[in-house]
């Protein structure tokens, strides 16, 4: 409608400027906005004002100029005035509103995508945490974002893969390695003192437990760093498989599992290494390796090999992020812990080394979950034996219940999240709120079919005259935007929008049937009004499926 609208604006300023009642044809771009306040109008716009210097006539006399020369063949406006100082207000036809309901039913599950991607191909990185304990509440946000932000990119038109990057190298599994060492040796009675900066959780015992069924004595026969390295890859590989099967219970799959080790193992990480050395970006100070970070905005440099000869994270990320790039990918997005914002300048810096823009790399970064049961915080540490996992709370509240409320507030805000809350079948849960509309509809159409014998719902336009409840022209402008907020959450990454949005369908729609009748004794008005339940049904689930959430037909 705003387009309509603008539409009937742009001609109108041709014609004055053609009719002399303009002085230039040099016009800005027209913005229709809807204001705030329900008595100015539907649609409003300030072109007039914007157009004063140029035109160098008051606002007010150019409005006149504009509503003068407007024409409206379709009768989309019932209305025009001025207001103010020079705003022009717009009152739209009831009628005019209906045609939309009519492109929703018609675009069915295509409705609000779009093809702004171009094909363009991104990929989205996310979760990837460390093979080391099982995932914790914190991961599953990350994997509720990253999973969204990746379906509504590909439902806009973009060539989408997601990728989990598996560290399966370095300190932190060799730390684990040792953990799981020293639980294996206490089964032998030995007297181990064990570190603190080693995994405490139950986990790492019940993996001792099946080394110790499946090798028996064999690793105290060993040299202790074999026996390390035999616990690390064992314990790795079988927490990996758990992620993994955790995360399809969140409803969550990936294109590929990307191992940090294969980088070592290709020469990929000492060939960039050796290529930004050549370049003069990494050069050597105090028996290390440094990357010229300052060079591309970071505080201070950043070691690459550390004077030991061992590489740090970095190194392999270096090499990481410019393969990505070497598959073709246009951008890339990481979906990090709001505890890794120190480290997007130093991989910005080796995007650009490496030739690529800046703006290919996008971080989202996810703020901390505060997860309460009734009110009161519930452990999350992951090296204590009591922490609360991704699965504990799936197990516990659902799937859809987990990734809707994951994404009920943007990722930039900490988030609460109440289990108890998570469970009621009441409107105080948003996802039960959300979902119940889509059930709801769906008894109505029963219903309908049992009692009225209407077993199909189409468009009917003699019908559709009779929506014009101030409920019903609401809904069905919150149904129209639904495209935008589609397009603004692919274009800003934010999925949290379309939870907004979803949410305040349902408001309205809970508003409307408490008012209102659907099934009624008027056959044509029960028919437009189920057209238009029907139509937020399909918008609802619609959102839900980008969301990664069921829309039920019973509840």
């Amino acid at each position: 409608m705003k387009r309509k609208v603008e539409n009937l604006i742009n001609n109108a300023l041709e014609k004055a400027y053609k009719n002399g009642d303009l002085l230039s044809s040099n016009f800005p771009e027209t913005e229709v906005e809807e204001p705030k306040i329900g008595s100015q109008g539907d649609l409003s716009t300030n072109i007039a004002m914007k157009m004063a210097k140029i035109q160098k006539m008051s606002p007010r006399k150019i409005a006149e100029a504009i509503l003068s020369n407007v024409e409206n063949p379709d009768n989309i406006v019932a209305k025009m005035e001025i207001a103010g100082p020079g705003f022009i207000n717009f009152f739209i036809n009831t009628l005019a509103w209906h045609p939309f309901l009519k492109k929703i039913h018609d675009e069915d599950t295509g409705y609000g995508a779009s093809n702004i991607g171009q094909g363009r191909r991104i990929q989205v990185e996310f979760v990837s945490a460390n093979p080391t304990g099982p995932l914790h509440v914190g991961h599953g946000r990350g994997a509720a974002v990253g999973d969204a932000v990746a379906n509504i990119l590909a439902y806009c038109g973009y060539d989408v893969q997601r990728e989990y990057y598996v560290n399966d190298s370095g300190r932190q599994i060799r730390t684990l390695g040792l953990s799981v060492f020293l639980r294996y040796r206490e089964l032998f009675d030995q007297n181990i003192i064990f570190p603190d900066d080693c995994y405490q959780g139950e986990y790492i015992k019940d993996l001792a437990e099946t080394i110790k069924a499946e090798n028996g004595r064999k690793l105290l026969e060993k040299d202790e760093e074999q026996a390390v390295e035999f616990c690390a890859r064992f314990a790795a590989s079988t927490i990996l498989k758990g992620i993994e099967t955790d995360l399809a219970d969140f409803g969550i799959s990936f294109d590929r599992w990307y191992n940090e080790q294969s980088l070592f193992d290709s020469g990929r990480v000492d060939t960039i290494i050796r290529e930004l050395k050549d370049k003069g970006i990494i050069y050597e100070k105090d028996g290390a390796n440094w990357f010229r970070t300052t060079d591309y905005g970071d505080e201070k440099d950043r070691v690459v090999i550390r004077e030991n000869g061992l590489t740090t994270y970095f190194a392999s990320d270096i090499a990481y992020h410019k393969e990505k790039f070497e598959r073709g990918f246009t951008r890339v997005i990481d979906v990090w812990g709001a505890d890794h914002h120190g480290y997007i300048p130093r991989i910005t810096a080796s995007v650009q080394a490496a030739g690529y823009d800046k703006n290919q790399f996008n971080v989202i970064l996810i703020q901390l979950v505060n997860l309460l049961r009734g009110g009161k915080p519930a452990s999350m540490s992951t090296r204590s034996g009591e922490f609360v996992t991704l699965k504990n709370v799936v197990d516990e509240v659902g799937r859809d219940a987990a990734r809707f409320i994951f994404l009920t507030r943007h990722y930039e805000s900490p988030l609460d999240f109440d289990l108890e809350l998570a469970r009621k079948q009441t409107n105080e849960n948003p996802v039960y709120y959300v979902q119940y509309v889509h059930a709801r509809i769906s008894s109505i159409l029963k219903k309908g079919k049992k009692e009225k014998g209407i077993t199909h719902v189409s468009w009917n336009e003699k019908a559709l005259s009779g929506l014009t409840e101030p409920e019903e022209i609401q809904i069905i402008r919150q149904l129209i935007g639904y495209p935008e907020t589609v397009k603004a959450s692919a274009e800003l990454m934010e999925p949290h929008r379309i939870t907004y949005f979803l949410m305040n369908l349902a408001s309205s729609f809970h508003s409307y049937y408490n008012k209102h009748k659907v099934l009624t004794d008027d056959p044509d008005l029960t028919e437009a009004r189920l057209y238009l339940v029907l139509a937020v049904k399909k918008i609802i689930r619609n959102g839900l499926t980008l969301l990664g959430v069921s829309a039920p037909d019973k509840m």
